[in-house]
Parts: structure tokens; C-alpha cells; sequence
């Protein structure tokens, strides 16, 4: 299977639109996220080296060194996502005509849900950290730029609710309950801190102008 990251903008776009398995919307939200704390180490680059942020060059530093990791991990998440949804695609087309069939076709699935699951989970999170890294941009990077912080927290924002989607859509299926509820918890808690974080975030920056 081709990666996906080394595919053309065009290729990705043209690709998520037809109907091939992957990438889907957990791809997508990986390089949504990906763009968006790129955009946030733009304020970054455009900070270091001015006499009037001096004082907190190095922490803006530090900072990108953190946003190149994350922009990093956002881009391998797409490849890891279509990687674990492939197989789960297969398994829904597992025969199960038999009493055999049908508990090698329910192990199967089990196996591949966690593994779908496990993926937008790790892309929710990486949104977070995301989303954190923004709000110290918008508290120290340049002024001049600020917008694109605003841009940047918002398509983490929306990348982290698309990632919950799909989670929420394979622990619906899932026979462990407790490993869904899990699942299920960790994400709504990631929902209701990061969500409202990004929300203010933006309005701060909105309100620069």
C-alpha cells in the first residue's frame, strides 16, 4: 500500500474522494491536524530573530522544536490510520456461514477494531498537545502573525472531533465493552477540555483585532 504522505495534495484529495478504502476521515484529520500546527510554527519562525521578542526566543525555540515532533507524528498517523482500517475493511468480508466462520470472523474484527481504534485515539492526543503549543504561540509569538494561530487552533480543533468520530464509530462495535467505554471516556474528556481550550484560544486572538 502506497503511503500516503507520498502522495501529491492532489493524489490524497483525489484518493479520500473515491471509494477505496483508506485514507478516510482519520487520515484526514491527521493532516488537517498536521497543517494546523504547522501554521501555529509559522508565528514561530516568524518570531525568532526579532530584537522585539528577544526575551522569549528561547522559549519560542522550544516550542517549534515540539510543534516539528508533533507536525511529525500528525503525518505518520495518516499512514498508521490507513494501515489499521485495511484490515478491518477485509474482516467485514470475513464468511460466517458457519458456527467456525462466525467466531473466527468475530475474533478478527474484535482485533482490528482495537487496532482502528488505538490510531484516532493517538491522533486526538497529538491534537491536544497541539492545541496547547498554540496557546503559547498566541501568549508569546509575533503579533504580526497572530492570525495564523487562530487558523492553525482551529483546524486542530476540527481535527481533533473528526479523529473522536473514529473512535466513536468502532467501539460501537466492539464486544469489550469496558475497552470501548475506555476508549469512549478518554476521548469525550479530550472533547470537553481541548474543544473549549481552541474555542478560547481563537476568540483571543479574534479579539486582537
Amino acid at each position: 500500500m502506497t503511503d500516503a504522505m507520498d502522495l501529491t495534495c492532489r493524489e490524497f484529495i483525489s484518493i479520500l474522494a473515491s471509494k477505496a478504502p483508506a485514507p478516510g476521515g482519520g487520515g484526514a484529520a491527521s493532516f488537517v491536524g498536521a497543517i494546523g500546527m504547522a501554521l501555529g510554527n509559522m508565528v514561530g519562525s516568524l518570531t525568532v530573530g526579532k530584537k522585539k521578542y528577544a526575551d522569549v526566543e528561547a522559549d519560542i525555540i522550544e516550542l517549534q522544536k515540539q510543534a516539528d515532533a508533533l507536525q511529525e507524528k500528525l503525518l505518520d498517523l495518516v499512514a498508521a490510520d490507513a494501515e489499521a482500517f485495511v484490515p478491518l475493511s477485509a474482516a467485514y468480508g470475513l464468511p460466517k456461514d458457519t458456527e467456525e466462520e462466525r467466531a473466527h470472523k468475530e475474533e478478527v474484527m474484535e482485533k482490528c477494531l482495537h487496532d482502528a481504534c488505538d490510531v484516532p485515539l493517538s491522533i486526538m492526543r497529538a491534537c491536544c498537545e497541539a492545541i496547547d503549543l498554540h496557546e503559547q504561540f498566541a501568549a508569546k509569538g509575533s503579533a504580526i502573525a497572530i492570525s495564523d494561530v487562530g487558523c492553525g487552533v482551529i483546524c486542530c480543533k476540527a481535527a481533533l472531533q473528526a479523529a473522536s468520530l473514529n473512535v466513536f464509530i468502532n467501539t460501537k462495535s466492539m464486544t469489550d465493552r469496558a475497552h470501548a467505554d475506555a476508549c469512549n471516556s478518554e476521548a469525550h474528556r479530550m472533547l470537553d477540555e481541548y474543544c473549549r481550550k481552541a474555542d478560547d484560544i481563537f476568540s483571543d486572538v479574534e479579539g486582537r483585532f
